[in-house]
């Protein structure tokens, strides 16, 4: 039997069709139907998987399983923490302000806070971390917390007080040279030279290729020594 010279043409557009067609019905399920949460799972579970930082399998997993139980106040606290870690910081306000509505949590104000610095609003951002840090000031958060509010004081212009602000942050966290530079900045900016090449130096001694820092130092040596 001869074999039709435009067979293989024929066949392969015929085959091509079939996979564009099973692609568009693929894409037209909806998403939710594939995600499988494990027997028992519940928001205790992602909010320990967000401080370990799978933030990825949260923002997967939490839907479904606030879908399941709405009244999951620690399903909210993981979620919205993770949506800030993958820079989500719309979503993040939104999942916070929807858990926040059924209980004043403050680790939900904190979230909340995070997103609101990193969506420009301030004054809000700066109200919910310090709800956040009177309940809790040595929780999970209060590192990032008091740093985030340092930022948030030089943006209004307040370096005395974010001065304090880095200075708490680091008495967690002792070991972030970027915090150290942001410190030495501050003081900087208010006239404390000394103070400032301390915190500088302490950068530097901590990331020795770290630009901002040993550009800081070079200023305050010659500050002092000018």
């Amino acid at each position: 039997m001869r074999q039709h010279p435009h067979a293989p043409s024929v066949l392969f557009a015929t085959a091509l069709a079939i996979w564009f067609l099973y692609a568009g019905f693929a894409a037209a399920q909806p998403t939710g139907s594939a995600i499988s949460v494990p027997v028992g799972m519940n928001g205790s579970d992602l909010l320990r998987m967000s401080q370990e930082g799978k933030n990825n399998e949260v923002a997967l997993l939490a839907p479904e399983i606030l879908r399941k139980n709405p009244q999951d106040i620690d399903g909210y606290i993981g979620f919205a923490w993770s949506l800030n870690a993958l820079k989500e910081y719309q979503k993040a306000l939104n999942v916070a302000q929807a858990g926040y509505a059924k209980s004043k949590d403050p680790r939900l104000a904190q979230a909340m806070g995070e997103a609101l610095y990193n969506l420009g609003e301030n004054a809000q951002a700066l109200s919910y971390f310090q709800e956040y840090l009177s309940k809790f000031p040595e929780g999970g958060k209060a590192a990032v917390t008091f740093y985030l509010c340092g930022e948030l004081y030089i943006r209004m212009g307040k370096y005395n007080h974010a001065d304090i602000a880095f200075s708490s942050a680091l008495q967690y966290n002792s070991s972030n040279a970027r915090w150290w530079t942001r410190l030495g900045w501050v003081r900087e900016k208010t006239s404390r030279y000394l103070l400032a090449l301390k915190a500088y130096e302490q950068a530097v001694s901590l990331n020795p290729s770290l630009q901002d820092a040993q550009s800081g130092k070079t200023r305050m040596l010659a500050k002092i020594q000018g």
